[in-house]
Protein backbone atom coordinates (compact mmCIF):
# COMPACT_ATOMS: atom_id res chain seq x y z
CA UNK A 1 0.00 0.00 0.00
CA UNK A 2 3.00 2.39 0.96
CA UNK A 3 4.39 1.53 -2.58
CA UNK A 4 1.89 1.88 -4.34
CA UNK A 5 0.78 5.83 -3.02
CA UNK A 6 5.00 6.51 -3.44
CA UNK A 7 4.63 6.11 -7.21
CA UNK A 8 1.31 7.16 -7.55
CA UNK A 9 2.71 10.15 -6.00
CA UNK A 10 5.61 10.61 -8.38
CA UNK A 11 4.22 10.26 -11.28
CA UNK A 12 2.52 13.84 -12.37
CA UNK A 13 6.67 15.00 -12.12
CA UNK A 14 7.98 11.80 -14.02
CA UNK A 15 5.42 12.53 -16.94
CA UNK A 16 6.64 15.98 -17.49
CA UNK A 17 10.14 15.66 -17.40
CA UNK A 18 9.04 12.47 -20.11
CA UNK A 19 7.42 15.38 -22.09
CA UNK A 20 10.30 18.44 -21.59
CA UNK A 21 12.98 16.12 -22.86
CA UNK A 22 10.78 14.57 -25.69
CA UNK A 23 10.38 18.38 -26.79
CA UNK A 24 13.88 19.25 -26.49
CA UNK A 25 14.75 16.44 -28.70
CA UNK A 26 11.92 16.85 -31.56
CA UNK A 27 13.70 20.85 -31.12
CA UNK A 28 17.22 19.56 -32.10
CA UNK A 29 16.09 16.89 -34.70
CA UNK A 30 13.96 19.94 -36.51
CA UNK A 31 17.01 22.39 -36.19
CA UNK A 32 19.51 19.79 -36.98
CA UNK A 33 17.70 18.42 -39.97
CA UNK A 34 17.81 22.15 -41.29
CA UNK A 35 21.31 21.97 -40.50
CA UNK A 36 21.99 19.31 -42.37
CA UNK A 37 19.81 19.88 -44.64
CA UNK A 38 22.46 22.53 -45.71
CA UNK A 39 25.53 20.93 -45.40
CA UNK A 40 24.54 18.12 -47.70
CA UNK A 41 23.78 20.84 -50.24
CA UNK A 42 27.24 22.48 -49.67
CA UNK A 43 26.68 25.63 -48.14
CA UNK A 44 28.65 25.57 -45.45
CA UNK A 45 31.64 25.51 -47.48
CA UNK A 46 31.05 27.69 -50.20
CA UNK A 47 32.73 30.78 -50.54
CA UNK A 48 30.90 34.04 -50.09
CA UNK A 49 29.82 35.74 -53.57
CA UNK A 50 28.38 38.66 -52.81
CA UNK A 51 29.57 41.44 -50.13
CA UNK A 52 27.77 44.84 -48.96
CA UNK A 53 28.09 47.46 -46.96
CA UNK A 54 25.37 49.31 -45.01
CA UNK A 55 24.89 52.64 -42.80
CA UNK A 56 23.24 51.66 -39.42
CA UNK A 57 19.78 52.60 -38.59
CA UNK A 58 18.47 52.99 -42.28
CA UNK A 59 16.46 51.30 -44.56
CA UNK A 60 18.54 48.50 -46.67
CA UNK A 61 17.04 45.34 -49.22
CA UNK A 62 18.88 41.92 -49.82
CA UNK A 63 18.05 40.05 -53.03
CA UNK A 64 18.31 36.77 -53.18
CA UNK A 65 19.64 36.44 -56.75
CA UNK A 66 23.20 35.54 -58.76
CA UNK A 67 25.75 38.06 -59.32
CA UNK A 68 25.26 39.55 -62.40
CA UNK A 69 26.80 42.17 -63.83
CA UNK A 70 23.95 43.64 -66.39
CA UNK A 71 21.26 42.98 -63.74
CA UNK A 72 18.40 45.50 -64.50
CA UNK A 73 16.21 45.24 -60.76
CA UNK A 74 17.11 44.35 -57.28
CA UNK A 75 14.17 42.45 -56.00
CA UNK A 76 11.26 41.64 -57.05
CA UNK A 77 7.93 40.98 -54.73
CA UNK A 78 6.04 39.30 -56.91
CA UNK A 79 7.59 35.95 -56.86
CA UNK A 80 5.86 32.44 -57.98
CA UNK A 81 4.83 30.16 -54.74
CA UNK A 82 6.79 27.62 -56.05
CA UNK A 83 9.98 29.51 -56.23
CA UNK A 84 9.67 30.44 -51.89
CA UNK A 85 13.03 31.47 -50.51
CA UNK A 86 14.33 30.47 -47.70
CA UNK A 87 16.94 32.46 -45.58
CA UNK A 88 19.56 31.55 -43.15
CA UNK A 89 21.79 34.01 -41.00
CA UNK A 90 25.23 33.38 -38.95
CA UNK A 91 26.61 35.52 -36.50
CA UNK A 92 30.53 34.96 -36.71
CA UNK A 93 30.81 31.24 -35.35
CA UNK A 94 27.56 30.84 -34.17
CA UNK A 95 25.07 28.25 -35.44
CA UNK A 96 22.91 28.84 -38.02
CA UNK A 97 19.99 30.28 -37.96
CA UNK A 98 16.86 30.16 -39.90
CA UNK A 99 15.21 33.37 -40.75
CA UNK A 100 11.08 33.27 -39.95
CA UNK A 101 8.01 35.74 -40.77
CA UNK A 102 8.90 38.64 -38.95
CA UNK A 103 8.46 42.86 -39.08
CA UNK A 104 12.23 42.89 -39.22
CA UNK A 105 13.77 42.06 -41.46
CA UNK A 106 11.22 40.98 -43.88
CA UNK A 107 10.26 38.66 -46.16
CA UNK A 108 8.96 40.47 -49.40
CA UNK A 109 9.43 38.14 -52.69
CA UNK A 110 12.77 37.40 -53.40
CA UNK A 111 14.27 39.67 -50.89
CA UNK A 112 14.66 40.52 -47.25
CA UNK A 113 14.18 44.24 -45.93
CA UNK A 114 15.48 45.97 -43.32
CA UNK A 115 13.59 48.25 -41.85
CA UNK A 116 15.97 49.64 -40.12
CA UNK A 117 19.45 47.65 -40.50
CA UNK A 118 21.45 47.78 -37.43
CA UNK A 119 24.98 46.84 -36.45
CA UNK A 120 23.71 43.29 -35.04
CA UNK A 121 22.75 42.38 -38.59
CA UNK A 122 26.20 42.15 -39.76
CA UNK A 123 27.01 38.72 -40.60
CA UNK A 124 26.66 36.19 -43.25
CA UNK A 125 23.32 35.29 -44.97
CA UNK A 126 22.44 31.96 -46.74
CA UNK A 127 19.23 31.75 -49.42
CA UNK A 128 18.35 28.95 -51.48
CA UNK A 129 15.54 29.19 -53.95
CA UNK A 130 13.81 25.35 -54.99
CA UNK A 131 14.59 24.49 -58.23
CA UNK A 132 16.56 27.74 -58.74
CA UNK A 133 19.66 28.77 -56.66
CA UNK A 134 20.66 25.63 -54.19
CA UNK A 135 22.79 27.99 -52.61
CA UNK A 136 23.68 31.84 -52.46
CA UNK A 137 26.04 33.15 -49.71
CA UNK A 138 26.03 36.97 -48.72
CA UNK A 139 28.08 38.75 -46.99
CA UNK A 140 26.66 41.96 -45.10
CA UNK A 141 28.59 44.48 -43.13
CA UNK A 142 26.67 46.92 -41.22
CA UNK A 143 28.15 50.37 -39.83
CA UNK A 144 27.87 53.67 -38.52
CA UNK A 145 27.59 56.35 -39.88
CA UNK A 146 31.04 57.66 -38.09
CA UNK A 147 32.64 54.20 -38.88
CA UNK A 148 32.10 55.04 -42.63
CA UNK A 149 33.52 58.68 -42.25
CA UNK A 150 30.19 60.00 -43.91
CA UNK A 151 30.74 63.59 -44.21
CA UNK A 152 27.41 64.75 -43.91
CA UNK A 153 24.45 62.36 -44.85
CA UNK A 154 21.57 63.26 -46.81
CA UNK A 155 18.10 62.17 -45.59
CA UNK A 156 16.28 58.99 -46.57
CA UNK A 157 13.06 60.34 -47.11
CA UNK A 158 12.32 63.22 -49.10
CA UNK A 159 9.08 65.15 -49.95
CA UNK A 160 8.98 66.88 -53.43
CA UNK A 161 6.33 69.38 -54.63
CA UNK A 162 4.27 68.15 -57.65
CA UNK A 163 4.88 70.05 -60.96
CA UNK A 164 8.43 71.54 -59.49
CA UNK A 165 11.86 71.07 -60.54
CA UNK A 166 13.37 68.84 -57.78
CA UNK A 167 16.63 66.61 -57.35
CA UNK A 168 17.31 63.28 -55.68
CA UNK A 169 20.78 63.14 -53.99
CA UNK A 170 21.95 59.25 -53.32
CA UNK A 171 23.16 59.35 -49.18
CA UNK A 172 25.60 56.89 -49.47
CA UNK A 173 27.84 58.86 -51.47
CA UNK A 174 29.02 61.05 -48.66
CA UNK A 175 30.13 58.18 -46.75
CA UNK A 176 33.89 56.55 -47.77
CA UNK A 177 35.13 59.71 -48.37
CA UNK A 178 38.74 58.53 -48.74
CA UNK A 179 38.31 56.27 -51.55
CA UNK A 180 37.25 56.58 -54.93
CA UNK A 181 34.02 56.01 -55.87
CA UNK A 182 32.18 55.16 -59.43
CA UNK A 183 29.29 56.24 -60.56
CA UNK A 184 26.21 55.26 -59.21
CA UNK A 185 23.43 53.02 -59.69
CA UNK A 186 19.90 54.02 -59.44
CA UNK A 187 16.95 51.71 -58.65
CA UNK A 188 13.60 52.57 -58.56
CA UNK A 189 10.94 50.21 -57.18
CA UNK A 190 13.47 47.76 -58.00
CA UNK A 191 14.08 48.35 -61.89
CA UNK A 192 17.10 50.37 -62.79
CA UNK A 193 16.46 54.02 -63.89
CA UNK A 194 18.24 54.59 -67.31
CA UNK A 195 17.86 57.55 -69.39
CA UNK A 196 14.85 57.22 -71.87
CA UNK A 197 13.65 59.15 -74.63
CA UNK A 198 10.15 59.01 -73.39
CA UNK A 199 10.91 60.91 -70.21
CA UNK A 200 12.81 63.68 -71.34
CA UNK A 201 12.72 65.25 -67.87
CA UNK A 202 14.59 62.54 -65.94
CA UNK A 203 18.11 62.92 -66.19
CA UNK A 204 20.76 61.40 -64.69
CA UNK A 205 23.95 63.71 -63.41
CA UNK A 206 26.71 63.69 -61.04
CA UNK A 207 25.33 60.84 -59.23
CA UNK A 208 21.87 62.23 -58.84
CA UNK A 209 18.32 62.44 -60.39
CA UNK A 210 17.32 65.39 -61.73
CA UNK A 211 13.25 65.41 -62.03
CA UNK A 212 11.68 68.48 -63.52
CA UNK A 213 8.89 68.93 -63.58
CA UNK A 214 8.25 66.45 -60.49
CA UNK A 215 5.08 63.74 -61.08
CA UNK A 216 2.90 61.49 -58.62
CA UNK A 217 4.38 58.70 -60.32
CA UNK A 218 8.07 59.83 -59.18
CA UNK A 219 7.09 58.45 -55.61
CA UNK A 220 8.74 55.03 -54.56
CA UNK A 221 11.41 53.31 -52.96
CA UNK A 222 15.14 54.55 -54.67
CA UNK A 223 17.81 52.21 -54.14
CA UNK A 224 20.98 53.52 -55.03
CA UNK A 225 24.70 51.11 -55.43
CA UNK A 226 28.40 51.98 -56.41
CA UNK A 227 31.24 49.61 -55.42
CA UNK A 228 34.14 50.25 -53.56
CA UNK A 229 37.18 48.54 -52.96
CA UNK A 230 38.70 47.41 -49.79
CA UNK A 231 41.93 45.95 -50.36
CA UNK A 232 41.14 42.68 -52.47
CA UNK A 233 37.27 42.75 -51.34
CA UNK A 234 34.72 44.14 -53.73
CA UNK A 235 32.05 45.91 -51.71
CA UNK A 236 28.69 47.04 -52.98
CA UNK A 237 27.70 50.49 -50.95
CA UNK A 238 23.96 50.41 -50.42
CA UNK A 239 21.14 52.85 -49.11
CA UNK A 240 17.99 53.89 -49.74
CA UNK A 241 15.53 57.21 -50.75
CA UNK A 242 12.11 56.92 -49.79
CA UNK A 243 10.20 59.68 -52.00
CA UNK A 244 6.74 61.10 -51.71
CA UNK A 245 5.23 63.87 -53.96
CA UNK A 246 3.01 66.09 -52.03
CA UNK A 247 0.91 68.61 -53.70
CA UNK A 248 0.82 72.30 -52.57
CA UNK A 249 -2.21 72.83 -50.35
CA UNK A 250 -4.63 75.47 -50.88
CA UNK A 251 -6.29 77.64 -48.55
CA UNK A 252 -10.19 79.18 -49.37
CA UNK A 253 -10.45 82.20 -46.93
CA UNK A 254 -13.93 83.81 -46.03
CA UNK A 255 -13.73 87.04 -43.87
CA UNK A 256 -17.64 87.67 -42.42
CA UNK A 257 -18.39 91.56 -40.65
CA UNK A 258 -21.39 90.65 -38.33
CA UNK A 259 -23.23 93.35 -36.75
CA UNK A 260 -23.18 93.69 -32.59
CA UNK A 261 -25.73 91.63 -31.36
CA UNK A 262 -26.38 90.54 -27.72
CA UNK A 263 -26.87 86.96 -28.11
CA UNK A 264 -25.74 86.47 -31.69
CA UNK A 265 -26.17 82.94 -33.51
CA UNK A 266 -22.62 83.28 -35.79
CA UNK A 267 -21.88 80.85 -38.00
CA UNK A 268 -20.00 80.84 -41.17
CA UNK A 269 -18.82 77.58 -43.47
CA UNK A 270 -17.63 76.19 -46.83
CA UNK A 271 -19.98 74.21 -49.11
CA UNK A 272 -18.69 72.41 -52.29
CA UNK A 273 -21.21 72.81 -54.81
CA UNK A 274 -23.78 74.73 -52.28
CA UNK A 275 -24.09 71.12 -50.76
CA UNK A 276 -22.63 70.53 -47.36
CA UNK A 277 -21.36 67.06 -47.18
CA UNK A 278 -20.67 65.76 -43.38
CA UNK A 279 -17.97 63.34 -44.66
CA UNK A 280 -16.24 65.13 -47.11
CA UNK A 281 -12.34 65.75 -45.92
CA UNK A 282 -12.63 69.61 -45.71
CA UNK A 283 -10.74 70.81 -43.02
CA UNK A 284 -12.32 74.38 -41.69
CA UNK A 285 -11.06 76.49 -38.83
CA UNK A 286 -12.40 79.65 -37.63
CA UNK A 287 -11.21 82.91 -36.29
CA UNK A 288 -13.13 85.33 -34.12
CA UNK A 289 -11.69 89.14 -34.15
CA UNK A 290 -13.98 91.12 -31.63
CA UNK A 291 -14.86 95.25 -32.64
CA UNK A 292 -16.01 96.03 -29.92
CA UNK A 293 -19.49 97.82 -30.53
CA UNK A 294 -19.21 97.42 -34.25
CA UNK A 295 -19.86 93.53 -34.18
CA UNK A 296 -16.91 90.77 -34.80
CA UNK A 297 -15.09 89.81 -37.76
CA UNK A 298 -14.85 85.84 -38.61
CA UNK A 299 -12.22 84.16 -40.78
CA UNK A 300 -13.27 81.09 -42.14
CA UNK A 301 -10.63 79.03 -43.65
CA UNK A 302 -10.64 75.63 -45.30
CA UNK A 303 -7.89 73.97 -46.45
CA UNK A 304 -7.48 71.32 -49.37
CA UNK A 305 -4.41 69.65 -48.45
CA UNK A 306 -4.25 69.05 -52.75
CA UNK A 307 -5.98 70.18 -55.63
CA UNK A 308 -7.28 67.97 -57.24
CA UNK A 309 -9.74 67.29 -61.02
CA UNK A 310 -12.72 67.35 -58.83
CA UNK A 311 -11.88 70.79 -57.31
CA UNK A 312 -10.79 72.08 -60.17
CA UNK A 313 -15.02 71.42 -61.40
CA UNK A 314 -16.26 72.18 -58.11
CA UNK A 315 -18.10 75.76 -56.90
CA UNK A 316 -17.03 76.56 -53.39
CA UNK A 317 -19.72 78.50 -51.58
CA UNK A 318 -19.00 80.54 -48.00
CA UNK A 319 -21.97 80.42 -46.20
CA UNK A 320 -22.36 82.75 -43.94
CA UNK A 321 -25.71 83.42 -41.02
CA UNK A 322 -26.69 84.60 -37.71
CA UNK A 323 -30.05 85.42 -36.52
CA UNK A 324 -30.57 88.25 -38.97
CA UNK A 325 -30.32 86.27 -42.01
CA UNK A 326 -27.81 84.63 -44.33
CA UNK A 327 -25.69 85.56 -47.02
CA UNK A 328 -23.25 83.56 -49.16
CA UNK A 329 -19.99 84.18 -51.75
CA UNK A 330 -18.94 81.75 -54.26
CA UNK A 331 -15.55 80.79 -55.63
CA UNK A 332 -14.36 78.43 -58.53
CA UNK A 333 -10.75 77.06 -59.00
CA UNK A 334 -9.24 77.86 -62.64
CA UNK A 335 -6.23 75.72 -63.50
CA UNK A 336 -3.10 77.64 -63.95
CA UNK A 337 -1.75 78.17 -67.43
CA UNK A 338 1.92 76.78 -68.22
CA UNK A 339 4.61 79.56 -66.35
CA UNK A 340 6.84 77.92 -69.23
CA UNK A 341 4.84 78.99 -72.39
CA UNK A 342 4.08 82.69 -70.88
CA UNK A 343 8.54 82.52 -70.46
CA UNK A 344 8.94 81.42 -73.81
CA UNK A 345 6.59 84.02 -75.37
CA UNK A 346 7.58 86.63 -73.65
CA UNK A 347 11.44 86.03 -74.53
CA UNK A 348 10.17 85.72 -78.16
CA UNK A 349 8.54 88.62 -78.22
CA UNK A 350 11.51 90.66 -76.81
CA UNK A 351 13.84 88.95 -79.40
CA UNK A 352 12.00 90.70 -81.68
CA UNK A 353 11.61 93.64 -79.93
CA UNK A 354 15.42 93.89 -79.92
CA UNK A 355 15.87 92.75 -83.60
CA UNK A 356 13.32 95.48 -84.38
CA UNK A 357 15.12 97.88 -82.38
CA UNK A 358 18.48 97.06 -84.07
CA UNK A 359 17.53 96.98 -87.49
CA UNK A 360 15.77 100.60 -87.23
CA UNK A 361 19.94 101.57 -85.20
CA UNK A 362 21.51 100.20 -88.06
CA UNK A 363 19.04 101.57 -90.81
CA UNK A 364 19.14 105.19 -89.57
CA UNK A 365 23.22 104.75 -88.80
CA UNK A 366 24.12 102.59 -91.18
CA UNK A 367 26.72 105.34 -93.37
CA UNK A 368 28.44 106.08 -89.63
CA UNK A 369 28.52 102.24 -88.90
CA UNK A 370 30.72 101.86 -92.03
CA UNK A 371 32.64 104.55 -91.92
CA UNK A 372 33.68 103.67 -88.71
CA UNK A 373 34.80 99.97 -89.49
CA UNK A 374 36.61 101.10 -92.77
CA UNK A 375 38.64 103.62 -90.76
CA UNK A 376 39.32 101.51 -88.12
CA UNK A 377 39.11 97.46 -89.55
CA UNK A 378 39.51 97.33 -93.12
CA UNK A 379 42.95 97.71 -95.15
CA UNK A 380 42.93 99.66 -97.41
CA UNK A 381 41.46 99.32 -101.57
CA UNK A 382 43.71 101.59 -103.09
CA UNK A 383 47.10 99.55 -102.73
CA UNK A 384 48.21 98.29 -105.81
CA UNK A 385 45.29 99.38 -108.40
CA UNK A 386 48.04 101.19 -110.14
CA UNK A 387 44.92 104.08 -110.30
CA UNK A 388 46.87 107.63 -110.13
CA UNK A 389 43.79 109.66 -108.58
CA UNK A 390 41.50 108.82 -105.84
CA UNK A 391 38.58 110.71 -107.88
CA UNK A 392 37.99 112.75 -111.47
CA UNK A 393 36.25 115.94 -110.69
CA UNK A 394 33.77 116.92 -113.62
CA UNK A 395 31.72 120.18 -113.66
CA UNK A 396 30.45 122.29 -115.64
CA UNK A 397 32.79 125.62 -116.65
CA UNK A 398 31.26 128.60 -115.92
CA UNK A 399 31.58 131.95 -118.42
CA UNK A 400 32.33 135.42 -116.06
CA UNK A 401 29.58 136.97 -117.86
CA UNK A 402 27.03 133.60 -116.80
CA UNK A 403 25.32 134.79 -113.57
CA UNK A 404 24.43 131.85 -110.50
CA UNK A 405 21.76 132.70 -108.18
CA UNK A 406 22.92 130.16 -105.85
CA UNK A 407 24.75 130.81 -102.64
CA UNK A 408 27.91 128.93 -103.86
CA UNK A 409 28.57 128.62 -107.50
CA UNK A 410 29.37 125.02 -109.03
CA UNK A 411 32.78 125.87 -110.28
CA UNK A 412 33.84 127.49 -106.61
CA UNK A 413 32.43 124.42 -105.36
CA UNK A 414 34.22 122.05 -107.77
CA UNK A 415 37.73 123.92 -107.68
CA UNK A 416 37.50 125.28 -103.51
CA UNK A 417 34.73 123.47 -101.18
CA UNK A 418 35.53 120.14 -102.92
CA UNK A 419 39.16 119.31 -102.61
CA UNK A 420 39.25 121.63 -98.94
CA UNK A 421 36.92 118.93 -97.61
CA UNK A 422 38.03 115.54 -99.43
CA UNK A 423 42.12 116.39 -99.80
CA UNK A 424 42.90 118.62 -96.92
CA UNK A 425 40.73 116.64 -94.48
CA UNK A 426 39.88 113.14 -95.65
CA UNK A 427 43.09 112.64 -97.22
CA UNK A 428 42.01 111.70 -101.03
CA UNK A 429 43.58 112.77 -104.31
CA UNK A 430 40.97 114.33 -106.45
CA UNK A 431 41.90 115.03 -110.22
CA UNK A 432 40.53 118.40 -111.39
CA UNK A 433 41.52 119.44 -115.13
CA UNK A 434 42.27 122.43 -114.92
CA UNK A 435 44.69 121.66 -112.38
CA UNK A 436 46.49 118.26 -112.91
CA UNK A 437 46.51 117.83 -116.27
CA UNK A 438 48.91 119.58 -118.30
CA UNK A 439 47.17 121.37 -121.39
CA UNK A 440 48.93 120.51 -124.53
CA UNK A 441 46.85 117.23 -125.71
CA UNK A 442 43.77 116.74 -127.07
CA UNK A 443 40.46 117.65 -124.95
CA UNK A 444 38.69 114.28 -125.35
CA UNK A 445 41.94 111.91 -124.76
CA UNK A 446 43.13 114.29 -122.04
CA UNK A 447 39.04 113.66 -119.97
CA UNK A 448 39.16 109.50 -121.42
CA UNK A 449 43.33 109.38 -119.73
CA UNK A 450 42.38 110.88 -116.64
CA UNK A 451 39.23 109.18 -115.77
CA UNK A 452 40.87 106.21 -116.42
CA UNK A 453 43.61 106.98 -114.30
CA UNK A 454 40.74 107.38 -111.35
CA UNK A 455 39.11 104.87 -109.07
CA UNK A 456 35.88 107.15 -108.82
CA UNK A 457 34.23 109.58 -111.46
CA UNK A 458 32.46 112.69 -109.17
CA UNK A 459 29.79 114.22 -111.69
CA UNK A 460 28.56 117.80 -110.42
CA UNK A 461 24.92 117.84 -112.16
CA UNK A 462 22.93 120.81 -112.94
CA UNK A 463 21.11 122.44 -115.59
CA UNK A 464 24.33 124.34 -117.13
CA UNK A 465 26.30 120.64 -117.18
CA UNK A 466 23.75 118.39 -118.70
CA UNK A 467 22.73 120.71 -121.32
CA UNK A 468 26.11 121.55 -121.67
CA UNK A 469 29.38 120.37 -123.19
CA UNK A 470 30.50 119.24 -119.76
CA UNK A 471 28.00 116.09 -120.50
CA UNK A 472 30.37 114.82 -122.94
CA UNK A 473 32.93 113.68 -119.80
CA UNK A 474 29.53 111.90 -117.97
CA UNK A 475 29.51 109.84 -120.91
CA UNK A 476 33.18 109.10 -121.21
CA UNK A 477 32.88 108.18 -117.58
CA UNK A 478 30.35 105.83 -118.35
CA UNK A 479 31.96 104.30 -121.07
CA UNK A 480 34.85 103.84 -119.03
CA UNK A 481 33.09 102.56 -115.84
CA UNK A 482 31.78 99.80 -118.41
CA UNK A 483 35.20 98.58 -119.53
CA UNK A 484 36.98 98.62 -115.88
CA UNK A 485 35.07 97.55 -112.61
CA UNK A 486 37.10 99.19 -110.32
CA UNK A 487 36.00 102.65 -111.89
CA UNK A 488 32.66 103.84 -110.07
CA UNK A 489 30.87 107.19 -110.78
CA UNK A 490 28.92 109.44 -107.82
CA UNK A 491 26.69 111.94 -109.15
CA UNK A 492 26.46 115.14 -107.23
CA UNK A 493 22.87 116.92 -107.90
CA UNK A 494 23.99 120.41 -106.91
CA UNK A 495 21.06 121.96 -108.76
CA UNK A 496 17.61 120.87 -109.70
CA UNK A 497 17.70 119.86 -113.77
CA UNK A 498 15.66 118.72 -116.31
CA UNK A 499 16.65 115.60 -118.57
CA UNK A 500 17.41 116.98 -122.13
CA UNK A 501 15.69 114.53 -124.60
CA UNK A 502 19.24 114.54 -126.60
CA UNK A 503 20.63 113.27 -124.08
CA UNK A 504 22.53 109.98 -124.86
CA UNK A 505 20.67 106.46 -123.61
CA UNK A 506 23.47 105.84 -121.80
CA UNK A 507 23.56 108.60 -119.89
CA UNK A 508 20.13 108.50 -119.33
CA UNK A 509 19.85 104.68 -117.46
CA UNK A 510 23.32 106.48 -115.67
CA UNK A 511 21.25 109.21 -114.25
CA UNK A 512 18.18 106.97 -112.88
CA UNK A 513 20.47 103.68 -111.58
CA UNK A 514 23.92 105.52 -110.26
CA UNK A 515 23.52 106.83 -106.43
CA UNK A 516 22.72 110.54 -106.59
CA UNK A 517 23.89 112.86 -103.23
CA UNK A 518 22.01 115.91 -103.30
CA UNK A 519 23.84 119.48 -102.25
CA UNK A 520 21.56 121.45 -99.88
CA UNK A 521 23.81 124.16 -98.89
CA UNK A 522 20.78 126.83 -97.07
CA UNK A 523 20.19 123.62 -94.79
CA UNK A 524 22.48 123.56 -91.55
CA UNK A 525 22.35 119.72 -91.12
CA UNK A 526 22.93 119.04 -94.77
CA UNK A 527 26.64 119.29 -95.25
CA UNK A 528 27.27 116.92 -92.47
CA UNK A 529 25.28 114.28 -93.59
CA UNK A 530 26.58 115.43 -97.28
CA UNK A 531 30.43 114.33 -96.81
CA UNK A 532 29.57 111.72 -94.67
CA UNK A 533 27.81 109.94 -98.15
CA UNK A 534 30.55 111.56 -100.13
CA UNK A 535 32.72 109.32 -97.83
CA UNK A 536 30.93 106.11 -97.89
CA UNK A 537 31.03 106.49 -101.77
CA UNK A 538 34.75 107.25 -101.92
CA UNK A 539 37.30 104.56 -102.13
CA UNK A 540 38.30 102.62 -98.91
CA UNK A 541 41.05 104.23 -97.15
CA UNK A 542 42.61 103.15 -93.73
CA UNK A 543 43.26 106.02 -91.76
CA UNK A 544 43.52 104.25 -88.13
CA UNK A 545 46.12 101.55 -87.56
CA UNK A 546 45.12 97.90 -86.74
CA UNK A 547 45.72 96.45 -83.74
CA UNK A 548 43.79 96.22 -79.60
CA UNK A 549 43.61 99.65 -79.22
CA UNK A 550 42.25 100.56 -82.36
CA UNK A 551 39.33 97.57 -81.52
CA UNK A 552 39.05 99.47 -78.25
CA UNK A 553 38.44 102.91 -80.33
CA UNK A 554 35.93 101.45 -82.65
CA UNK A 555 33.71 99.84 -79.99
CA UNK A 556 33.90 103.04 -77.67
CA UNK A 557 33.10 105.16 -80.60
CA UNK A 558 29.92 102.71 -81.66
CA UNK A 559 28.50 103.23 -78.11
CA UNK A 560 28.75 106.49 -78.38
CA UNK A 561 26.97 106.66 -81.12
CA UNK A 562 24.44 104.52 -79.59
CA UNK A 563 23.85 106.91 -76.69
CA UNK A 564 23.77 109.52 -78.52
Amino acid sequence: MILTENVSEYQPKLVKKIMLTLCWILALFVNGAEVREINVLGCSHVEPQIWYRAISGEEFVLQCALPDRDATHIYNNSLPKQHKVKWFWQKDKEPLKAIKESSNPALQGDALWFKPVSNSDSGVFICIIWEKIPCLKIVLEVQTKKVAKCSGYDTSMLYLLAGNGNSITCPGTKCYSHIKKPDVKWYKDGHQIKHRKTRKSLKLKHNEIYLNPTYDKDAGIYVCDYVLYDNTTKWTMRTTVTVEVIRKPLELECRVQFGFERASLMRVTWKRNNKENINEKLNQETRVYPEGLKGHTLLHVAKLKEVTERDLGSNFTCFAENSVGNATAMIQLKRKRRVFLLHVLCSAISILFALLLCTAFIYQHWIEIVLMYRSYLVHSETAGDGKEFDAFVSYAKLDSSESDSTLISEEKFALELLPDMLENKYGYKLCILERDILPGGAYTDEIVTAIKQSRRVIIILSPTYVSGPSIFELQAAVNCALEDKKIKLVLIKFQAFQEPETLHPVVKKALRILPVITWKSSDSSAPNKFWKYMRYHMPVKTTKMLGNWSLKDFCLRLFSLVYR
